[in-house]
């Protein structure tokens, strides 16, 4: 649920407006989020005529997670790159698509973690797709360059997080731990405008998002909550209605809206998980946590967990919280993950 507005305020003047809530605040954060809406407009007028020029189709190479690079992932990387290096803010950016962090002002404050495209398998057949993004206040001094442990702090540490939905409306979704709230593309004045305000995720949704094309691979608790899921009990509501786009941001969005709950489990294929913890889980789960929702690995909170490196994967069970808490429940039975594997 969210709050009905009644007047037109663009995320510039909402973002000055909720300067007041963080009493030492310089103007930083504000900078901050000014370079991330410009980048996401650029992404959004390229996203949006991406079919008339080079910029669909295969780059010809594969990411540091072994993934084949879509040509439009790589141009929203540079554009994100390019728009956090000119305000002087951020001090390092790291992102899903590099190897290494890149180092951009040893002088800014924050660091920015990033999918600067996610859902590109679905780029070539226009379905929605997004840009996720997180921020951290750096650990290190001023003044010198940013270190990998600045990059590496657990998700409860972030300042801010949000992502950006580019489908048949342009959504900007973010919170500072005030709250979550949405922006919506007015391309009659091309600026984001407050369009739900204080968004609150059901507590119980009737939605669970799963790939279940790799049932067959899932430990057995994922497994029985789906069966749950799927049990005919009208009392409860149930059976549950299955909806999968594929794109996170997307099905992520759709159960924020309605309630619901996405699980991206380990599998006996990535016995770690396959979403990354930094670029993906922990800035959604700041955003569901805010919201009233839940977000886990199946047996803890997703933003407690610290990183080991960069690229880390994690399991992830995210959305309505008596929907999350259930599907603990049933992970909850089984002692490893693949009791029937032999």
């Amino acid at each position: 649920m969210e709050n009905k507005v009644t007047q037109l305020t663009t995320v510039h003047q909402f973002i000055l407006d909720r300067q007041n809530d963080f009493p030492y605040a310089t103007g930083e954060l504000s900078r901050l989020f000014r370079d991330i809406i410009l980048a996401a407009r650029i992404v959004n007028r390229d996203v949006n005529k991406a079919g008339l020029v080079d910029i669909l189709g295969n780059f010809g190479s594969v990411n540091v997670q072994g993934e084949e690079v879509k040509k439009l992932d790589i141009h929203a990387n540079i554009q994100f790159i390019k728009a956090l290096s000119r305000g002087g803010e951020c001090a390092a950016v790291i992102s899903e698509e590099d190897e290494e962090i890149s180092k951009v002002n040893p002088l800014g404050k924050y660091i920015v973690a990033m999918d600067p495209l996610d859902g590109s398998s679905n780029i070539d057949v226009n379905v929605s797709i997004g840009t996720i993004f997180s921020i951290y206040r750096r650990i290190s001094p001023i003044g010198v360059d940013a270190t990998l442990e600045d990059c590496l702090q657990p998700g409860s540490a972030q300042v801010a997080a949000g992502y950006i939905l580019y489908g048949s409306s342009t959504m900007l979704i973010y919170t500072t731990g005030k709250g979550v709230n949405a922006f919506t593309l007015d391309l009659s004045i091309g600026e984001f405008c407050l369009s739900h305000a204080n968004i609150t995720t059901p507590n119980m949704g009737s939605i669970y998002s799963i790939n279940e094309g790799n049932y067959k691979k899932f430990p057995d608790g994922v497994k029985k909550y789906i069966k749950y899921c799927q049990d005919e009990v009208k009392e409860e509501k149930r059976p549950y209605n299955s909806r999968y786009i594929g794109s996170f941001v997307a099905d992520f969005h759709r159960n924020l809206m309605k309630g619901g709950i996405y699980i991206y489990p380990n599998t006996s294929k990535d016995p770690n998980g396959k979403l990354r913890l930094i670029y993906e889980c922990n800035p959604m789960a700041f955003l569901i946590e805010q919201a009233g929702g839940k977000a886990s690995d199946g047996f803890r909170r997703i933003m407690d967990i610290k990183p080991t490196e960069l690229h880390q994967r994690s399991p992830v069970f995210i959305g309505s919280k008596e929907m999350v808490e259930k599907s603990e429940e049933h992970m909850a039975e089984f002692v490893t993950p693949f009791a029937d594997k032999k």
